[in-house]
């Protein structure tokens, strides 16, 4: 059974890391003290559902985190520095601090070291979340303990929860556009007003002409879609932001 940590201070370890070509020592203290700190720890880097689902979506939700207090968002995994390094970089995921425990010492002191040698991994993190205030652990999600990899309570979401309950969830937003095209820049413009963080896919870059026929029946620019709904191009995206401010 792990232990659950709240209320302790968090383990006083050194962390190696790797900052260009220097090696460069971070303790805890200068991670937590005098901040307020969301933390995940997961089995390893590059694994399916740590690359997929737990690192994307914290990355999302940093700029709502920070809306709350949370001064940084550290992924913590029993690897070296290099592979972390590695990994944001084909994450992109640079809202986040990617932190190496190569020797396990900071997730042992956690409880959380466990052995996964039957997938060749050696001694790894369990999946948990904490949120940190001036270097002591105020919550925990601790995933349940059953063989694999359980994730339900972990994940940036939950977290999310702990910190505004009852706060409506950012909106999920994408922009398919192409170079040149004043109206993308208008919608773009629309959504950066409104608040509303969104991802761009650009022709030949990011999808082919084909790509958005198939998707949406149409061959201008932009299209717009939240959180699943397919909105349209620049003048149906205000309309709809008119009627979300006037609802």
């Amino acid at each position: 059974m792990f232990e659950n940590k709240e209320g302790q201070r968090v383990p006083q370890v050194q962390f190696r890391t790797r900052q260009g070509h220097e090696w460069v020592d971070v303790d805890s203290a200068a991670l937590f003290d005098g901040k307020t700190v969301v933390v995940f720890s997961l089995p390893g880097a590059f694994t399916p559902t740590c690359s997929s689902s737990h690192v994307p979506r914290y990355n999302q939700l940093a700029r709502e985190f920070a809306r709350r207090g949370v001064d940084d968002i550290i992924c913590v995994s029993v690897n070296d520095a290099f592979v972390m390094n590695e990994w944001q970089e084909d994450q992109q995921a640079w809202n986040i601090r990617f932190l190496p425990d190569g020797n396990g010492e900071f997730t042992e002191g956690m409880g959380m070291l466990v052995g996964k040698e039957d997938l060749g991994f050696g001694r790894r993190s369990w999946r948990y979340s904490m949120l940190v205030r001036d270097g002591v652990i105020e919550k925990m999600f601790i995933e349940r303990e059953e063989p694999g990899d359980p994730y339900d309570v972990s994940d940036a979401d939950t977290m999310l929860a702990h910190l505004a309950p009852g706060a409506a969830k950012p909106l999920d937003a994408t922009v398919f556009t192409r170079k040149g095209c004043p109206h993308c820049v208008r919608a773009k413009d629309a959504l950066e007003r409104a608040d509303i963080a969104f991802d761009e896919l650009v022709l030949n870059r990011d999808f082919t002409d084909r790509t958005l026929r198939a998707v949406t029946a149409r061959a201008s620019y932009p299209q717009v879609f939240i959180n699943g709904e397919h909105i349209g191009g620049a003048d149906e995206l205000e309309a709809w932001l008119r009627g979300r401010r006037a609802a």
